[in-house]
């Protein structure tokens, strides 16, 4: 869990100085930098949905995800959830709940998410998650200072997702092989690129109702 407990601390550092670095910069200043995100939310989605070419197994996860999803109203949970979290923390903040919900879904959709997870779980070597804990605090400095302070309670979303999958590294094994981890990032590829397209304005898709896809595209490959 070192792993996971390091990128969790740099979500918050990370989020902090985003904060400080916000409450200076004008609104102008601020929307530019979501658009930045944006652009390279595409950027990173689109690579990692050119990584397999079984995109029929893709289309499928997503199809199915996003019916299940809607079914189990993920994106409406993940609302009051954060709604309830805004609550307790006694934000005033009028993008906590978008804040929160999008890092906690480009902090744990991607690759690195589940190899960096599992490579600690099974082979007790947390390297990969280091590497991302170093992107994460990054990305959360520019997320906080245009999104707020919901960013920084997204460390608890990697705190779960992440734990997860690394205590349960030896039964998850299987999705590091190469056709499996394959189509499981292009199908997170494509939900970030859907994050993209909320940060730069273009429409907000229910991305969250598509999460289920990420189990699903496993068991179809």
């Amino acid at each position: 869990m070192q792993g996971t407990l390091v990128n969790a601390a740099a979500v918050l550092v990370g989020s902090g100085l985003g904060l400080a670095l916000g409450s200076r910069l004008p609104e102008r200043m601020r929307e530019i930098v979501l658009q930045g995100l944006g652009l390279a939310s595409l950027a990173i989605g689109i690579q990692l949905a050119l990584k397999t070419d079984r995109l029929v197994v893709v289309i499928a996860s997503l199809l199915l995800g996003g019916l299940c999803g809607e079914g189990l109203k993920v994106e409406q949970k993940l609302e009051r959830g954060a709604a309830w979290l805004k609550e307790r923390a006694g934000s005033r903040s009028k993008t906590f709940v978008d804040g929160f919900i999008t890092a906690s879904l480009v902090y744990c959709v991607g690759a690195m998410t589940v190899v960096g997870a599992l490579e600690e779980g099974i082979r007790g070597d947390p390297s990969i998650l280091y590497a991302k804990s170093a992107l994460d605090g990054f990305a959360s400095i520019a997320f906080a200072a245009s999104l707020g302070v919901g960013v920084a309670f997204a460390a608890g979303t990697v705190l779960v997702v992440q734990g997860g999958l690394t205590l349960l590294g030896s039964q998850l094994k299987f999705l590091l092989e190469p056709e499996i981890l394959n189509v499981l990032s292009a199908t997170g590829g494509l939900l970030i690129v859907g994050i993209g397209f909320y940060l730069l304005g273009i429409k907000r898709l229910r991305v969250a109702n598509l999460l289920p896809a990420l189990v699903i595209a496993p068991v179809l490959a």
